[in-house]
């Protein structure tokens, strides 16, 4: 079975406070191709403007680090195929979410489970939102996680002028970030498959994804 485990990104979404919503265009339209290719031959190529933080994203080390590993340098061996772990947010009422310590996360994909996905596209989703605590990101850090992911606005908490602990922690590891996941609550806490590829950008640092996981 495949889990979809993305947002579906369509003109003008708002990810996140700020970041413009994406445009799409017409390079070449059905009409316009109909003179360029023999009778009843048509194609459409059209065109978007976005923010590479749009969507369901990937940060690479390069997002928070100007030397780190950008889009075409993190491996395909991190971003694919990746054993996935689910850590569920159990209503404890703290937006501070903790990973528990004896969680087996060595190079797996380490997914945050948190519900917020539910508010997605509204202003709830911008505000108030949970997120990994510093001292998990660590400890997730030192235990060899290969890539970690949450299904919220921000993996970190988002004060004016606020520290990104989680952020810099993680992608100081070189292990990769996905953001504004959904769905986690179809996976098991384990035994399945994660994916998140991005395109090969070379210079950029964060991408929107198809991510998904395969579960057996």
């Amino acid at each position: 079975m495949i889990v979809e485990l993305s947002h579906r990104i369509v003109e003008g979404m708002v990810t996140y406070p700020g970041v413009p919503g994406p445009v799409l265009g017409t390079h070449l339209s059905r009409e316009a191709s109909r003179e360029v290719y023999a009778p009843g031959t048509e194609f459409h190529i059209g065109t978007i403007t976005l923010a590479a933080n749009t969507g369901t994203y990937l940060d690479t080390p390069h997002h928070r680090y100007a030397g780190g590993p950008d889009l075409s340098q993190v491996p395909l061996s991190s971003l694919a195929d990746l054993p996935g772990v689910v850590v569920r947010a159990r209503g404890t009422g703290s937006r501070e979410i903790t990973v528990d310590p004896d969680l087996d996360v060595r190079g797996r994909a380490v997914l945050i489970h948190t519900g917020w996905d539910r508010h997605f596209g509204t202003d709830a989703y911008l505000h108030g939102h949970p997120y990994l605590a510093p001292e998990s990101a660590r400890l997730l850090a030192e235990r060899g996680a290969a890539l970690v992911g949450i299904d919220s606005l921000n993996i970190d908490d988002t004060p004016p002028r606020g520290e990104r602990p989680a952020h810099t922690i993680l992608l100081a590891a070189g292990i990769p970030l996905v953001e504004h996941l959904t769905g986690l609550e179809a996976l098991p806490e384990e035994g399945f498959r994660f994916h998140a590829a991005p395109p090969m950008v070379a210079g950029m640092g964060t991408f929107p994804v198809r991510a998904y996981a395969v579960v057996p």
